[in-house]
């Protein structure tokens, strides 16, 4: 059962992963985009940072020391055992 709760945490954690590098690319093209004087969604990016990309930041975070404690402390207990 914990396998299960790990490989889905870290199926997760990849999803928010690959979330988050898309936003970031977004964010660039769209900054290269305003200053070239081409509208690519800046603003849009902008009002979607608070309900959308600083969550997903945060639970990227957290997932990745959650993952990395519950790693570290089976580690410890298998070699315990």
């Amino acid at each position: 059962m914990k396998d299960k709760l790990l490989d889905w945490l870290n199926l997760a954690l990849m999803a928010d992963l690959f979330f988050v590098l898309f936003c970031f690319v977004w964010l660039a093209i769209a900054v290269v985009g305003r200053t070239s004087g081409v509208p690519l969604g800046l603003d849009v990016w902008y009002q979607l940072w608070q309900p959308v990309v600083q969550p997903a930041l945060g639970i990227l975070m957290t997932g990745a020391i959650v993952s990395g404690i519950s790693s570290w402390v089976s580690k410890k207990l298998n070699r315990a055992e």
